[in-house]
């Protein structure tokens, strides 16, 4: 074959981004805008359209109770640096929690997410509890200063730790790069508002935004690597290929019948092998042989058996279809006529897209070219690298806010 046949058309590649994209397994790096616009010069702006949206979609009895129970939970009406920041994302945070509660009359559940990244993480675990303090202390400018320094501490050390496991230790993910540009995002501004408080030097926030930007660099690189090293694509078999398929599945279900192999998980269920995907012979090592009770032979030809199931790759893509409950012939059928996409160990989906199985590598490589390219990494950078100005404007933002009482 040609060296051109084993290049991709530009048609393919879209094809297959667009079965990605619209399975929901496209992975995103992007920091989560609600970050980006609390953690700006425009938080007030942002926290005041928040607040009068939600009073306009609320009764009268409604909205008094949501201010009541706001004032309740700040300790007034008046939140210091509350349209700032940090403090303005705590109370954005608080707002929603709220107004949730007057409108359902009962309490809300705890956050399993927190910006994209899970609470249960350690990075995701100490933002969401500094949140959660905050509105609560913002008028105590010591008490402030202290939790400031402790939560400051914590994520320093925590993203140390984080950013040396992903770079040497090989936890490089798309979870993983997520929990790291929310953590460094966020813990950016914890000393921004601590030179407000006027509790560290003013230099130490822009040392630090230098230190995450050549960070994210670097982090960006491993993470292209991993991509590559993970995206894995075969191609749905076309009429010819999947009528040799089926002829080949024949031949291989009369020679197992033959030497009358049965592989069965409980009493109650037993399990067939399903012809195999392309370029793969049947599977089954040791471990799925004993958790499924075993497959067994009758008489001299049990060493037979065992050796032609031995001899195969156990990839995702062939294991796909190849076992099937005794009866499920549609599911078998339907899977022989499809291709899958990888991204990630967890995220992956069946196409129908047919092309060149030589094609394969360079479909890989451009997928990953397309995703790094769908991410906003200006953006990201962008948000490590203030300009003096901006820097300066940030450090002078004072706004309070006022919570409307009727």
């Amino acid at each position: 074959m040609s060296r051109s046949l084993c290049l991709p058309s530009p048609a393919t590649v879209q094809e297959l981004f667009t079965v990605a994209r619209d399975a929901s397994i496209l992975p995103d790096i992007s920091l989560d805008p609600v970050l980006t616009t609390f953690l700006s010069l425009d938080s007030n702006a942002a926290l005041q359209h928040q607040y009068a949206f939600l009073q306009r979609s609320m009764s009268v009895e409604e909205q008094t109770a949501f201010n009541l129970n706001l004032t309740r939970e700040v300790g007034g009406s008046r939140i210091t640096y509350g349209g700032v920041g940090i403090v303005a994302l705590a109370l954005s945070m608080l707002f929603d929690q709220v107004s949730q509660q007057v409108r359902t009359q009962r309490p809300t559940q705890e956050a399993k997410k927190i910006f994209g990244i899970s609470t249960s993480s350690r990075i995701g675990w100490i933002i969401h509890n500094y949140l959660r303090l905050i509105p609560g202390i913002a008028n105590s400018r010591d008490q402030m200063a202290e939790t400031a320094e402790l939560y400051d501490n914590w994520l320093k050390l925590e993203l140390l730790d984080h950013y040396e496991r992903m770079t040497t230790k090989k936890r490089m993910s798309t979870v993983s790069m997520q929990q790291w540009l929310v953590g460094a995002a966020f813990h950016l501004h914890v000393r921004i508002h601590q030179i407000r408080l006027q509790s560290v030097p003013s230099g130490s926030a822009q040392s630090l935004c230098l230190s995450y930007k050549t960070a994210l660099n670097h982090l960006v690189q491993g993470y292209t690597a991993y991509l590559h090293r993970n995206i894995k694509e075969t191609e749905a078999p076309g009429p010819q290929k999947l009528k040799a398929r089926t002829a080949s599945s024949q031949r291989q279900t009369h020679m197992f019948n033959m030497t009358n192999v049965t592989c069965s998980r409980s009493p109650a269920f037993s399990v067939s092998l399903a012809s195999p995907g392309v370029n793969d012979s049947p599977t089954l090592n040791s471990s799925a042989a004993a958790n499924n009770g075993g497959c067994k032979t009758d008489g001299s030809r049990e060493d037979f058996g065992h050796s032609e199931l031995k001899g195969s790759n156990d990839t995702a893509a062939g294991i796909r279809g190849r076992q099937t409950v005794s009866g499920g012939h549609g599911r078998e059928e339907e899977d022989n006529t499809l291709g899958l996409l990888v991204i990630e160990s967890h995220r992956n989906v069946s196409h129908s897209v047919q092309h060149h199985p030589c094609e394969s590598p360079a479909i890989q490589q451009a997928l990953v070219t397309r995703i790094m390219n769908s991410q906003d990494l200006e953006r990201n950078r962008n948000f490590f690298l203030f300009s003096v100005r901006v820097l300066r404007s940030l450090l002078r933002q004072k706004n309070s806010f006022e919570l409307k009482t009727n």
